[in-house]
């Protein structure tokens, strides 16, 4: 199941659903995402399922995954300083990280963001920096991001990301309650321009720290 034909089936399956940057895709092929979830459901590690990981959150299916790094990545030549609302498993975190980006990671259940930097020690990636927060606050004294992605579905965008993120930079997020969107926000010297993406399924964005 860790096979390198398994991880090129995903691969592929990913093209055929869209994904078109090169980056993303190697950085897709090389995180080992069977590291990431626990290793009764190993098997179905390189399925294009979200998957259990504890304490009522999920993995994010690849496709997903995929997705909001290239909304992230599109047109530009580097991901720069990205801030992520949701460590989980650290599954996005490690995609960022071999896409090239400068990770600020931030969740607010200690259990999981324990369970996130061991998943990312033992995929050998320990560059991040992870921080036990509430995400709607962002990371005032990390700011100004290049990008910011949140992995949990908001009611509304917390203001304080988008005081967070640079002239030129990014928000991509899920809104919605039963039903969810991918929203892009980009931060241009006339205001902010935003963008409906497809429909998607997360775990709701709660407040305060655990």
């Amino acid at each position: 199941m860790i096979s390198e034909r398994t991880r090129l089936r995903m691969i592929e399956r990913l093209r055929q659903q869209g994904i078109r940057d090169e980056r993303v895709l190697a950085a897709m092929y090389e995180v080992p995402r069977h590291l990431f979830i626990d290793q009764a459901l190993a098997t179905r590690a390189y399925d294009d399922v979200s998957l259990p990981i504890g304490q009522g959150q999920t993995i994010s299916q690849p496709l997903t995954v995929a997705r909001m790094t290239e909304k992230l990545l599109e047109g530009k030549a580097s991901l720069g300083k990205i801030l992520e609302i949701g460590t989980g498993c650290g599954y996005q975190t490690a995609v960022l990280l071999k896409a090239g980006a400068q990770v600020y990671s931030i969740e607010r259940l200690a259990g999981i963001l324990d369970k996130a930097r061991v998943n990312l020690r033992n995929a050998k990636l320990v560059h991040a920096r992870l921080v036990h927060s509430d995400g709607h606050q962002g990371l005032p004294d990390a700011a100004p991001f290049d990008g910011i992605i949140m992995t949990a579905a908001a009611r509304h965008v917390p203001p304080a990301l988008l005081d967070q993120l640079q002239t030129g930079g990014r928000l991509i997020l899920p809104v919605g309650d039963q039903e969810q969107f991918l929203w892009l926000y980009e931060k241009t010297n006339n205001g902010i321009q935003k963008t409906k993406h497809e429909a998607v399924h997360f775990v709701p964005l709660l407040p305060g720290k655990q």
